[in-house]
């Protein structure tokens, strides 16, 4: 915990220099950041390091199908006020990717550390959070990832008895289920929009019943538990009633959810919403996410969205029709290799925008866009796709992997 200032050990120095030198050597050979080989090198070296660095610091963890590197962002923002900040900011979010992160930073007061759904519980143990945020959770990488409802039972495991605040999404009751067993709960009114992984209740089974922004389980009584953070319109709602504005340069209702989270957040730490709000304005892009660049005289704004939820959201704030939108999807590893879920999502939405397809999968997209019944070509690269679309600013919505490869071929 922050305040103990004990030095890391001769072993975890050698790891953290070891692992530092094979990150380097891997951004020379222009294989990325080398964050998470440079990681893996260090924890092999040392596999209590993760822990060890972590005992200096105040940490939040924040976990999510959707959204968590840009909460995290918002959250990393608004600590600032309080003290120096460590994160992985990047998005390498997985113990090798959170170790290199926190050793590149021997000054901070406060970790704020983004944690790939499966590796929530593992991480908890090692680096003793203060906070927990838990936003949604939503199906994913649907061949590596676990089904959604064992997700949930994997965190409530994992967090039963934790002695960190759990800062909680009440209106996702996969989530609620899974905070249920944490002694200390902050619950927030952050909404849901893709609710088809929720109903059938995670506590019985039984059919969840949703009657405007309520839920619960009518065999079980399993049910939405009472807010005392809520996202209200533009403001955010504070356990005393107060409203305060967001004020984001981050586009969409749901990072004005994110927002409503890290506010609950930075109260745990003792920063005030107006404080936290107000710095979360800095915060113009996340890795590459909602940034506008020019490429090929033509005005492009760059958007991930990863699974049928983040699709949901994505297409809620892309200009209106007729807007042109390039769609991208790849099915790499990173991706998950099951297309499958392309069926979960309902690109009638997009109906009136001329839509062009690229990426690995494209024909797969295009079999997709054809059963919706909606106008597309299919491109065999960006340059070409860009070339082709009418007047006005793109929309390019990409997966992962596609998203990386869109952002080195547009340069940022």
């Amino acid at each position: 915990m922050a305040g103990n200032s004990d030095p890391l050990s001769p072993r975890a120095k050698l790891a953290v220099t070891a692992g530092k030198a094979v990150a380097a050597a891997s951004r020379a050979a222009g294989r990325g950041s080398g964050s998470v080989i440079g990681g893996r090198i260090a924890l092999r070296l040392d596999p209590d390091l993760l822990a060890r660095l972590a005992q200096n610091l105040d940490v939040v963890l924040v976990s999510a199908t959707n959204g968590k590197t840009t909460t995290t962002r918002l959250i990393a923002e608004a600590l600032r006020a309080a003290g120096p900040v460590v994160s992985n900011a990047l998005g390498a979010n997985m113990p090798a990717g959170i170790t290199s992160a926190l050793a590149g930073n021997s000054d901070a007061r406060y970790g704020v550390i983004e944690v790939d759904e499966k590796y929530l519980a593992g991480v908890a143990r090692d680096t003793d959070p203060k906070c927990i945020a838990l936003l949604n959770l939503s199906r994913d990488q649907l061949d590596r990832a676990a089904e959604t409802r064992m997700l949930a039972e994997n965190w409530r495991e994992g967090l039963a008895g934790s002695k960190a605040v759990v800062v909680a999404n009440a209106d996702d009751p996969l989530v609620v289920w899974a905070a249920s067993s944490s002694p200390n709960v902050v619950w927030v009114a952050a909404g849901q929009m893709w609710k088809d992984d929720a109903w059938s209740c995670p506590s019985c089974g039984g059919v969840m019943q949703r009657p405007g922004d309520d839920w619960f389980c009518g065999e079980c009584g399993f049910r939405r538990p009472m807010p005392s953070w809520a996202l209200s319109g533009d403001h955010v709602l504070d356990p005393h009633g107060s409203a305060w504005p967001i004020h984001l340069q981050l586009p969409g209702r749901a990072n004005k959810a994110n927002a409503a989270s890290s506010a609950a957040v930075a109260a745990v730490f003792g920063v005030p919403p107006q404080v936290a709000l107000e710095r979360m304005y800095q915060v113009q892009a996340v890795a590459g996410r909602y940034d506008v660049v020019q490429f090929q005289g033509r005005d492009l704004r760059l958007l991930l969205a990863k699974n049928p939820a983040g699709w949901l959201e994505t297409f809620s704030l892309i200009d209106p029709p007729p807007a042109p939108v390039i769609l991208s999807v790849n099915a790499r590893s990173a991706d998950g290799t099951d297309t499958s879920w392309l069926w979960d999502v309902d690109y009638t939405r997009l109906s009136g925008h001329p839509i062009c397809v690229v990426g690995d999968r494209r024909l797969d997209l295009a079999v997709r866009l054809e059963v919706a019944n909606q106008q597309f070509q299919v491109f065999e690269t960006l340059d070409q796709a860009v070339q082709q679309c009418p007047p006005g600013r793109i929309e390019v919505i990409a997966n992962y992997t596609a998203f990386q490869d869109l952002r080195r071929r547009v340069g940022n």
